[in-house]
Parts: structure tokens; sequence; C-alpha cells
């Protein structure tokens, strides 16, 4: 390989590290052909990227964006080295798992992750890392919670409701008409006053 095309591979290197948070350091030696083939397609179907590298370069590429940040996985840069790179967190670590159990064998080895900042080395890693919980796993359970109280309050109001329903409501009283108005009373004009009798007229003196 001429020093050209080294750097043209740092120069991609240093743009998938630049644009994934999450990335998996594997090893795949031992690995048939037939069997990264099938690696790769197993990343392609989860949208994982796969690049086969040499160490040396992938440390250069590394120490050229931020030699302090990526410190935690040099150690883990011998043997063959093939990278994943990943915008979710877990889907390597399960691409990893499956493909072993389908295989049968030991291999491809995780030898680092980096995950979000955080350095996790060694294969014994791997079963933690198939259960990390993404960003919207995250985000779901704390709507769940969030929603939780809300749905306590709701449920005990249609429950409520409900055996309101289920009790027999009281038969309904008649309603009996009252005749408010009294039947009209006929208005009698008061009478008037008699005429007094005439007194007699005395008898007349003889």
């Amino acid at each position: 390989m001429t020093k050209q095309e080294k750097n043209d591979v740092i120069e991609v290197l240093k743009g998938k590290f630049s644009q994934y948070n999450n990335f998996y350091i594997t090893d795949t030696e031992s690995l048939t052909v037939a069997q990264v083939t099938t690696l790769r397609s197993h990343c392609f179907d989860k949208q994982v990227e796969m690049r086969v590298a040499k160490n040396t370069l992938i440390r250069k590429a590394l120490e050229s964006l931020d030699a302090e940040k990526y410190s935690g996985v040099y150690d883990s840069l011998h043997n063959v080295t093939a990278l994943l790179f990943s915008e979710n967190p877990k889907d390597p670590a399960m691409i990893l798992s499956s493909f072993r159990k389908e295989s049968k064998g030991e291999k491809p080895e995780l030898k680092a992750a980096f995950i979000n900042g955080d350095v996790f080395v060694g294969d014994n890693q791997l079963i933690a890392l198939t259960k990390i919980k993404t960003k919207n796993e995250l985000i779901g359970e704390v709507i769940g919670l969030l929603q939780a109280p809300i749905q306590r309050v709701l449920g005990a109001l249609q429950n409520k409701d409900a055996a309101a329903e289920n009790v027999a409501a009281p038969a309904p009283v008649a309603e009996v008409a009252v005749e408010t108005a009294a039947a009209p009373v006929e208005e009698v004009a008061p009478a008037a006053p008699e005429a007094a009798a005439p007194e007699a007229e005395a008898p007349a003196a003889e």
C-alpha cells in the first residue's frame, strides 16, 4: 500500500469516526471469506457499516481527531480488526451475538466498543451491550412513567362510572299535577245599603 493509499484510508476512517458516536472493534481472524460475507450482510440489514483496516491506520485516524478521547481503545488494536459503525449503540452487539450463535463459534470477538464517549473493553462486555437502552427506548420509558399517574386516575374514573351505571336507578316518582290556581271565585258585588224605611207618620191631631 502506497503512502497516498494509506492517507486515503485514514481520511475515510476519520470521516466515519466523526459521523458515528458508536463503533465496535472486533477480531475477525479465522473467519472464512464466506463467513465475512455473511457478517457483512447482517450488518447491511441493520444499517451497520463494517470496515476492515490495519490497526496502525485506525489508530492514526483516531489520534488525528482526538488522541485523548479515544485513548481507551488503543490497546484493543491488535490482530485482524473489523470496525462496526452504527447509529444504534446496541445493534452491532446484537449482530455479533446472533452471528456467533448461528456459526456456533466465538468469532467475531469483541475487543472494545466506543458508545457515546464510554469505552467497553473485552469480549465479556458483549452480553451487557446487547441489553443497553437506546435513546428511543429511554424516551419511551420516561413517557410511560409520566403517563402512568394519569392512566391510573383515568382508570379509577372509568371504574367509578361503570359502577354507577350498574346501580339500579330508583323508580321515578310520579309527578302529580297540582292545581296551583284555585277555581275562580265569583266576585259578588257588595250589597247596596238598604234605604231606611220611611217612618210612619204620626196621626194628625184632631
